[in-house]
């Protein structure tokens, strides 16, 4: 089943997030049918921090292992790694001779603001062109970045549809009337960030959800039990907690 058909399915895609090919290939051998990456995971792999643009090579690098593998793979390019809509289409269009079946494109930026609506649906439009058969996830950090703004949510939604994104991204939405009134709004697949107790899955299967992606949290998991393991060896019985987005963050910043 091709990408976009999997976002049309009886029940919400489950996307889990891979850092390198190993993490990919196990995942896909656990049954999933389409994988996604993490660009924490990608970034802190690196030794650099997330969303501030400047893992282009790596994503491109760990694009072209991922391609490898036997079902869709959508890569996260953060805002693209460009303010010119013509580079971020131009990145787009080699990930899809790469083989990748997607991206997720964000309108955060690194300074905690969102990319003005008008600049985001030029370069929705200009990736779009530039490679029509590539799932274009548009992320909106409306409900990560700040408070929670719906009205502020629903207007990019339709604004980012209309522009040709294939789906919808909203991290950090959990209540069911902002997720209903997305869902009402866009008209396209709705992806929703999984966050434990509180995105359950079965609840966003009742909604209507299309997408449940894992985000940064498997490889957050992963750092945890590597450090629980190691420190097993001595007969510390670990118990350390998987670290958060910011404890990683703070892991490589210089």
């Amino acid at each position: 089943m091709g990408f976009h058909e999997l976002h049309h399915g009886d029940h919400p895609l489950v996307l889990p997030n891979a850092w390198d090919f190993a993490s990919g290939a196990a995942l896909v051998k656990a049954g999933f049918p389409a994988i996604g990456t993490t660009s924490l995971g990608v970034a802190a792999a690196a030794g650099k921090t997330d969303a501030t643009g400047g893992t282009r090579e790596e994503t491109l690098a760990l694009a072209r292992v991922l391609s490898r593998l036997p079902v869709p793979v959508t890569v996260d390019i953060e805002g693209g790694f460009s303010t010119r809509a013509e580079d971020v289409a131009a990145l787009v269009a080699e990930l899809a001779s790469l083989g990748i079946a997607g991206v997720n494109l964000e309108d955060g930026r690194a300074d905690g603001t969102l990319a003005p609506v008008a600049h985001q649906t030029a370069v929705i439009a200009a990736v779009k062109e530039a490679a029509p058969a590539v799932f274009l996830n548009a992320r909106t950090d409306t409900f990560w970045l700040g408070d929670p703004d719906r009205d502020e949510t629903l207007l990019r939604a339709r604004a980012f549809a209309e522009a040709g994104a294939d789906g919808i991204f909203v991290p950090g939405i959990v209540d069911d009337a902002d997720i209903r009134a997305v869902l009402d709004t866009a008209n396209v697949p709705l992806n929703v960030l999984y966050l434990p107790g509180r995105t359950e899955y079965a609840r966003m299967d009742r909604l209507g959800v299309h997408r449940v992606s894992t985000g940064s949290l498997l490889f957050r998991s992963a750092l945890q039990a590597t450090v629980n393991a190691a420190l097993g060896v001595t007969g510390d019985d670990g118990g350390r907690p998987a670290p958060s987005y910011g404890d990683v963050q703070r892991l490589v910043r210089p």
